[in-house]
This record gives C-alpha cells, structure tokens and sequence, in this order.
C-alpha cells in the first residue's frame, strides 16, 4: 500500500468501524485496506426499504470527519457495500 500523509492517531480502520456502528442504528461495519483508501461492507435494518445511493449517504454521512481536509485519515472509499441482515 502506498503511503497516505495523515496526522491521524490511531487505528483509522477501527475509527471508521466505531463511527459507522454509532451513527447507523443497529450496524455492523467491516472495514480492510490502508494507506488511505479502505473497502466497507455495512450491514444495518435501517438500510431497508431504502436505495443503494440512499443507504450509501448514511455511511458517507458517519465518516465524513474521517475525510474532510488535506490530511484526513480517509482518503477514498474503494468499495462500499451495504446489506440488510
């Protein structure tokens, strides 16, 4: 993985997992990759009944601290994948 500057402490990997799980009711986050860009399979009951660009903005929306500015800890989302359980 190339190298992403950030002055992000931590796991950012479980940031991302900590902040989806807390903002989308009822969630399971599974996150892999590095170096700024990471693949996430989200599986919620709140995702029912809803679209796919729909359940996607509420993910976007949980971690969209982890990606603002020019040294955020997330720099792309590579995959995005949400699922009812």
């Amino acid at each position: 993985m190339p190298s992403h500057l950030t002055t992000f402490q931590g796991s950012i990997p479980e940031a991302l997992k900590q902040a989806i799980e807390a903002k989308i009711e009822g969630s399971t986050a599974e996150v892999t990759g590095g170096g700024g860009h990471f693949n996430l399979v989200v599986t919620s009951p709140v995702f029912a009944g809803k679209s796919m660009l729909e359940s996607q903005r509420l993910v976007y929306g949980a971690i969209a601290h982890l990606m603002a500015g020019d040294q955020a800890p997330v720099h792309a989302i590579d995959s995005l994948k949400t699922r009812t359980p």
